[in-house]
């Protein structure tokens, strides 16, 4: 006696694990990233105190992240390790955004082919350079890639967030600039947020070797206010 199974074809598996992983980002609250002259922003929408979602990865390089937590701080480890690695290899200047969101397209793509449920996550990378510039590249969860200019959006209401982002961008931004457009854009016009609702750092040619850090509740409560 034979049992016959139920087939799915693969542009149907394909489709349903893009809709699983999508709600799932969808769930999570959004966080913007904005470039500016010397830096780039990253701003999220996070009340944790301890849970991060924006994080160093190397010197000049930050990653963001949305959706389930504890997949995307997966990928944060594994993205210092790559980075750390590959900089005691070769040199410090090898390191490089755009070799580690190739490395995580990887990741992702081949979880979301083989693996039985995606990971509910949308990442961000950005790196500024020694002269100026940044670079900012979206990794989704089926591991597509994007070069962003200028600025990006991830997670929740990402659609919304970015038609602000575009209204409100201007190339003589500085970081608090960069920063009051991004949580204005996050936050929209029928809300407020404070600072207590905000996970707020940046990368900033200013800092010295290690261009990341973060802003605490009162650098960013003054920010807002002025």
């Amino acid at each position: 006696m034979t049992m016959s199974g139920m087939y799915v074809s693969p542009e149907q598996l394909m489709q349903d694990r893009a809709d699983y992983a999508r709600k799932g980002v969808a769930r999570g609250r959004s966080l913007a990233a904005v470039e500016y002259q010397g830096g780039v922003a990253l701003v999220a929408e996070n009340a944790s105190s301890t849970l991060r979602k924006v994080s160093e990865i190397y010197d000049r390089i930050a990653f963001g992240g949305v959706g389930r937590y504890n997949e995307f701080d997966q990928l944060r480890i594994a993205g210092v390790r790559y980075a750390e690695l590959k900089g005691y290899q070769y040199s410090r200047d090898d390191v490089d955004a755009r070799s580690l969101a190739n490395q995580y397209a990887q990741m992702l793509g081949q979880i979301f082919t083989h693996e039985m449920k995606p990971m509910e996550v949308e990442i961000v990378v950005a790196e500024i350079g020694r002269e100026g510039g940044a670079e900012l590249y979206r990794i989704q969860y089926d591991g597509t890639v994007v070069d962003e200019q200028n600025w990006c959006c991830i997670g929740g209401d990402s659609e919304a967030v970015l038609g602000r982002l575009s209204d409100g961008w201007s190339a003589d931004f500085d970081r608090d600039g960069a920063v009051r457009l991004a949580v204005e854009s996050l936050a929209g016009p029928d809300r407020s947020m404070s600072a207590e609702d905000l996970e707020v750092a940046v990368l900033d040619n200013g800092n010295g070797r290690r261009c990341f850090y973060r802003l605490d509740d009162d650098q960013t409560s003054s920010l807002l206010a002025g």
